[in-house]
């Protein structure tokens, strides 16, 4: 019998309502995403990000289980945040709501895609990263 079993989650959050300031000081929404994705025992590679002239910040961080991107509107108290995981070893919800609490977003809107779905045996699980047998015939 076959299954279906997906690589990744995506939860794409829209936080509505936030504190203006906060979202536009890059060195802040900088510290509140890595903050928020180390709670969540992701694994950071690095991190990149820009303010905008005169309003926003766009910046993503890389972790080894997929990313954490974001772009802010301050003029209209809005940010969209992509939350892309791999495995089952992260919650990416614990990251919305982390970002929530440090955003002070008052109104939330998410959802949550399945990411490269594929057919497997029942009973018998997709690797997210090659196996050391795999690793070692290469």
């Amino acid at each position: 019998m076959i299954q279906m079993e997906a690589l990744g989650r995506q939860i794409l959050v829209e936080f509505y309502e936030c504190d203006e300031s906060s979202i536009n000081d890059v060195m802040y929404v900088e510290q509140a995403l890595i903050q928020a994705t180390k709670d969540s025992n992701a694994t950071i590679i690095s991190h990149n990000f820009h303010k905008f002239s005169p309003y926003g910040v766009s910046g993503v961080v890389v972790i080894a289980e997929s990313h954490v991107a974001i772009h802010t509107w301050p003029e209209y108290r809005y940010a969209a945040v992509d939350i892309f995981t791999c495995g089952d070893t992260i919650d990416p919800w614990m990251i919305q709501e982390k970002l929530k609490e440090m955003f002070g977003s008052v109104n939330v809107s998410s959802m949550e895609m399945k990411r490269g779905m594929f057919k497997v045996p029942k009973g018998e699980k997709l690797l997210f990263k090659p196996s050391s047998e795999t690793q070692k015939m290469e």
